[in-house]
């Protein structure tokens, strides 16, 4: 179907995110483009209603203050411009309102009544939109996915069984660093109950050697990179008549990677950064939407809520989190306590409110008392934090009774462990993994 859609330009601001999140909120959809786009390639975008120019902090670019295309005032656009001079004449606003009713009241005046769009921005739309995309675009060929278990790659996978069905080839690549029951719930959910063709790898032992001995942090990321590269590669060559490569591309992805107005926040290398000789056309059929999205479009597809709202998780997963140099023990004991921390979170309803939350097990263990008799092992951290970007976050004040059952869990059924603690330290200056 056609929606409409409200189009943001970037003129320095520094959240044309929250502006686009806010209009969507009111069920329209929103896109940002670079100022100096011109009025062919406006024209050529879909559902158009309207503009909005976002000046702010950083519309100095090279020592010269930006604008957009002169042509595009003239253009027969509705326009409303925040921290940035009209140069038709028209008004501008000098910021949004600080207040929520007001700023979301101007925006619904502009984007309903001077615009005229229309509320048709939803996930039921949505996954019809992008399921006759995907078709138009695949035809009768083959896609390879490689599914992770996190929430954008299982998306994916669901978008597209409902588009192609059995064209649709996954990949999942168990590295044996994998929270407690994850491979099997892909399994379950994708093989056996929505009957995708799923080629399962469990590749733990080959991991599990080619890291072992090895603690400096970068240097486990990048065996564990690698190797997932070359695993997955073999399995891809297993496969033939393969033409697209599905990706779990977000939104964020495509805004972080810098603007003209904004530097890179990260670049991203969606499948660990495959190598350029498997030559794959992409299929990116998240890449419109942000995380919060993401999930609205899981659930509408009907996948299972602990998928759905499955926690942020590394790619080289446990093995950030088993710090140093990993051991089965130490690999075990933090699987086994995640585990625990997780099934308490949920019965405590913090698992939808707390952002993030894991344990972690150092590489050093502490005296303690077990059966009357002095023993040394292994404490278990727990880290529970909260953030909109992760570029800072806050440490959740759990209450003393839940963390007690945790702890009390933890170290009557989690082996080789004597001690528990909680890191209360915000970021900055502690970063969100310890590794």
């Amino acid at each position: 179907m056609k929606q409409d859609m409200i189009v943001i330009l970037d003129l320095g601001s520094t959240d044309n995110t929250g502006v686009a999140r806010k209009i969507r909120d009111l069920g329209v959809y929103s896109e940002i483009y670079p100022h100096d786009i011109t009025v062919d390639e406006l024209a050529a975008l879909p559902g158009v209603k309207g503009l909005i120019l976002n000046g702010g902090p950083n519309h100095m670019v090279d020592g010269t203050a930006i604008d957009v295309c002169p042509q595009l005032y003239r253009a027969g656009y509705p326009i409303l411009a925040v921290s940035h001079p009209r140069k038709d004449g028209g008004e501008a606003l000098d910021c949004w309102p600080a207040d929520e009713a007001s700023y979301t009241q101007l925006l619904k005046t502009f984007v309903f009544d001077t615009c005229g769009a229309d509320a048709n921005w939803n996930m039921k739309n949505f996954i019809e939109d992008q399921v006759e995309l995907v078709r138009r675009q695949v035809g009768d060929r083959k896609v390879l996915l490689a599914l992770s278990g996190g929430v954008d790659s299982s998306v994916v996978a669901a978008l597209l069984i409902r588009a192609i069905g059995n064209q649709l080839y996954c990949v999942h690549v168990n590295h044996g660093l994998m929270r407690k029951d994850e491979s099997e719930s892909v399994v379950r959910v994708f093989r056996d109950q929505l009957n995708a063709n799923l080629t399962y790898v469990d590749a733990s032992e080959r991991f599990l050697n080619a890291l072992a001995g090895v603690s400096d942090p970068e240097a486990k990321r990048k065996i564990i990179g690698s190797e997932f590269i070359r695993v997955f590669e073999e399995e891809a060559r297993k496969l033939e008549g393969i033409d697209f490569l599905a990706q779990g591309t977000i939104y964020p992805d495509i805004v972080e990677s810098g603007t003209k107005t904004a530097k890179i926040v990260k670049s991203h290398h969606n499948v660990g950064g495959l190598p350029d000789d498997l030559q794959f056309a992409l299929v990116e059929p998240l890449k419109q939407l942000f995380k919060d999205e993401v999930r609205r479009c899981g659930v509408e597809l009907g996948l299972p809520d602990e998928m759905v709202y499955r926690q942020p998780f590394p790619g080289p997963g446990l093995g950030v989190r088993c710090l140093g140099a990993i051991t089965r023990e130490r690999l075990e004991a933090v699987r086994e306590a995640d585990a625990i921390l997780r099934e308490e979170f949920a019965l405590a309803g913090l698992d939808h409110k707390v952002w993030q939350y894991f344990t972690i097990v150092p590489d050093f263990k502490s005296v303690g008392v077990k059966d009357n008799a002095r023993c040394f092992e292994y404490p278990v951290i727990i880290r529970a934090i909260n953030t909109v970007d992760a570029m800072t976050a806050t440490v959740e004040p759990v209450d003393w009774a839940v963390l007690g059952k945790i702890t009390d869990r933890i170290l009557k059924e989690v082996k080789n462990v004597n001690r528990v603690c909680y890191d209360l330290s915000p970021k900055p200056p502690a970063t969100i993994e310890w590794e």
